[in-house]
């Protein structure tokens, strides 16, 4: 389950630092997935459901918030590029793909199961505060290409063989992550007074949507 250290103040205003927290709650997170070959059709089908159903409309949503947010030229320019990627590439159509090929197209009963936690993270987004956008966003950047191979063998045994939506996330994610905490770092320098108690608000928001996705229950 999410950690409670993530309510503590970093020690330093340091990125490493803040990393090396990230880096243990996405230890944690795969850690705690179920094993794929222990899971049911069913169970496979809501985990990639949940997935998309969070993922397809809010991904460009979210990083987006992190531009509107972002004070740094140089954080500017570095989501300015994932945006061109996911806009150019169709990601979300990628992942449409990903969904229709392994039987997983969310149901309303998909979208209902993460409505409450998406919502949290939504409103957080609508806050605006850029040190902790960039932060979760490093943080789901980081967490994101360590998932894909969960999710591609969840899709092999639901009978699927659409592997691009996986393949690329899982390639292209380890530069937007070090990217995203090299802006992290310019954000910081701008304003080292938002590394906070709170400063991990957007991560644990978005961590307990994730647990939701693995779970199925909020």
């Amino acid at each position: 389950m999410p950690s409670a250290a993530l309510l503590e103040a970093p020690e330093v205003v340091s990125v490493s630092k803040l990393e090396a927290r990230i880096d243990f709650l996405i230890s944690e997170f795969i850690s705690s997935m179920p094993k794929s070959a222990s899971l049911s059709a069913k169970q496979r089908r809501g985990i990639l459901s949940r997935y998309t159903a969070v993922l397809e409309g809010n991904f460009i949503y979210w990083m987006t918030g992190a531009l509107l947010a972002c004070r740094s030229e140089e954080t500017r320019e570095i989501i300015l590029h994932n945006l061109h990627e996911e806009v150019r590439d169709a990601h979300p159509d990628m992942l449409r793909r990903f969904a229709l090929a392994a039987k997983a197209v969310p149901s309303e009963a998909d979208a209902s199961a993460v409505y409450a936690n998406l919502s949290a993270v939504r409103a957080f987004i609508g806050r605006m505060s850029p040190v902790r956008i960039v932060l979760m966003m490093g943080y789901f950047e980081k967490l994101i290409q360590q998932w894909m191979p969960y999710l591609a063998e969840l899709a092999d045994l639901q009978g699927s063989q659409e592997r691009e939506y996986t393949d690329v996330h899982g390639v292209c994610d380890v530069e937007h992550s070090q990217e995203l905490f090299r802006a992290l770092g310019a954000e910081i320098a701008l304003a080292p007074d938002a590394v906070d108690a709170g400063v991990f608000e957007g991560v644990e928001l978005l961590n307990k949507l994730n647990y939701n996705v693995i779970r199925g229950v909020a």
